[in-house]
């Protein structure tokens, strides 16, 4: 949870969202959820997690990915524009959780992560326009080219399905902390590590290079359960 470089939401309509996640921000030093591979108490920041997940809304969605589906993305947006534009939803009072874990985790690595450590290699993921294993996290930046506020328009930010703008409208995307250690021990010993690299090197690594925004969360099954129990989120899978 406790990230160096952590930045909220940004775009109107998610003012307290952003305010909740900034205060999330925790010193240069600390590695999100610590270095044990089972994320202990101290290492997690429970009181920032409640304030961003748990603030008081109308709407909470939570998709969990662990299959690498990219249409996850476009249901994502779909689901927020319904409200938005076809309910009549403040936006600032809809909450989305990406729960990615397994191949999915992968929304949430910066591109230094993903080509450093053979990311696309490991999971098998491709780039739809090369065919060629990923290389860099290629669903994370901004795509609309028109200012428009007509949701229709299939340039604009209404209909933009990427990491950026989705967080913009106030999705929040969740790494597991349990999956990014078993995943470091998988890459060390599939020799994607550079040399001299421990499991643990690698964590760290990746941890502590997320994407701007990303929550370290101790366990993804486990926060599911506390999302859908205590906070009364509406599940969604995609398969």
């Amino acid at each position: 949870m406790k990230r160096s470089t952590f930045i909220g939401t940004t775009a109107a309509g998610a003012g307290s969202m952003t305010a909740a996640v900034a205060a999330m921000s925790c010193a240069t030093d600390v590695v999100p959820g610590g270095t044990n591979l089972v994320e202990r108490r101290a290492n997690f920041d429970l009181a920032g997690f409640d304030r961003t997940l748990g603030r008081v809304v109308d709407y909470r969605l939570l998709y969990e990915a662990v299959t690498f589906v990219p249409s996850l993305l476009n249901n994502v947006k779909n689901s927020i524009n319904g409200l938005q534009f076809g309910f009549d939803v403040d936006p600032v009072r809809i909450v989305t959780a990406i729960a990615g874990h397994g191949p999915s985790s992968t929304y949430a690595y910066s591109d230094a992560v993903i080509a450093k450590y053979h990311v696309g290699e490991y999971f098998g993921l491709k780039d739809p326009t090369t065919g060629e294993p990923l290389t860099k996290n290629i669903f994370l930046a901004k795509r609309a080219t028109s200012a428009s506020t007509d949701p229709d328009d299939e340039h604009g930010s209404y209909q933009d399905t990427s990491v950026e703008a989705l967080q913009a409208r106030g999705a929040i995307f969740l790494t597991c902390h349990t999956a990014v250690e078993e995943q470091a021990r998988g890459i060390v010993k599939k020799g994607f590590a550079p040399s001299g690299m421990t499991a643990s090197d690698v964590a760290v690594d990746m941890l502590t290079h997320l994407i701007p925004g990303a929550v370290v969360v101790p366990s993804m099954v486990a926060t599911i359960a506390v999302l859908q129990t205590k906070y009364h989120y509406a599940y969604l899978t995609i398969a």
